[in-house]
């Protein structure tokens, strides 16, 4: 994991910027968040939500959320940016996903997921961090987390280095992503960390067997998803349109696989 914080130290200022490169992805991910949260006041815990934009995002609606992250930057950086923004966030707590005990059972409405298990490689750690949200979550609390999918970096390559199909084999198939080790594209190998690429038919088999039942399953970009430049140009009720769209196209499982980032929302069981 130090490996993991060391990029998010170096990277919360581009971590926050990069919403604003990707804004259909923000905006269909809050979409969902109107669609499926009880209306507030309601405690959220934010895992793994680097320099804060949902944080804050939830907190100017009115929500009382504890913003957590394995990168003492990124929380000095969503600090800063919580006061620019004028909102007050419960807290902030530095730690990992896999260990939630600093909090007590039953203790959140809402627990955002968003980010750290597509940072562990193994299924078990994965599973780990699930159950630790799944604690610390009430009885039938909400559950948003998010996926980077398996085909994506096939789709990045396609785009700017098809040469590199060959050696993205391994990823294919294990799903494993280790930029120093497993010939990454060049570009890419200096913007993102080792991860974990899930498909898309595994990730509600995976949820479900924690315990969870299934809302929904987001495709974060929609039908966008590496084509969004122009989109992300447009202001106004001409960005909303394409926001409109792609948010009722997002929940067809037949794009699911070509987005670059799913989201799913969950119900713990009783």
């Amino acid at each position: 994991m130090d490996e993991i914080e060391a990029f998010y130290d170096r990277n919360a200022q581009n971590e926050w910027d990069r919403l604003d490169r990707h804004r259909t992805e923000f905006a269909i991910t809050l979409r969902a968040f109107e669609e499926y949260l009880p209306r507030p006041p309601l405690d959220v815990l934010d895992i793994g939500g680097g320099p804060g934009r949902y944080s804050i995002a939830l907190a100017k609606r009115g929500y009382k959320v504890i913003l957590m992250d394995l990168s003492k930057r990124c929380l000095e950086f969503a600090k800063g940016k919580a006061t620019e923004s004028g909102v007050e966030l419960t807290d902030f707590a530095h730690g990992t996903a896999l260990d939630l005990s600093g909090f007590l059972n039953d203790s959140f409405g809402v627990v955002l997921l968003m980010g750290p298990l597509y940072h562990l490689l193994d299924e078990n750690r994965r599973r780990r961090a699930i159950r630790e949200a799944r604690r610390v979550l009430k009885s039938n609390g909400l559950v948003f987390a998010s996926f980077i999918t398996r085909y994506a970096p096939f789709r990045w390559a396609a785009k700017n280095e098809p040469e590199w199909l060959e050696q993205g084999r391994r990823l294919l198939e294990t799903g494993v992503w280790r930029p120093s080790l497993d010939g990454t594209p060049s570009r890419t190998r200096v913007g993102f960390t080792d991860s974990y690429f899930a498909t898309p038919v595994e990730i509600k088999q995976l949820m479900e067997s924690e315990k969870f039942e299934a809302l929904d399953l987001v495709a974060c970009e929609g039908i966008v998803s590496m084509i969004e430049e122009k989109v992300n140009e447009l202001e106004g009720q001409a960005f909303d349109a394409w926001v409109e769209l792609n948010y009722r196209l997002s929940k067809d499982p037949g794009i699911h696989g070509s987005a670059e980032h799913l989201l799913y929302v969950g119900r713990k069981k009783s």
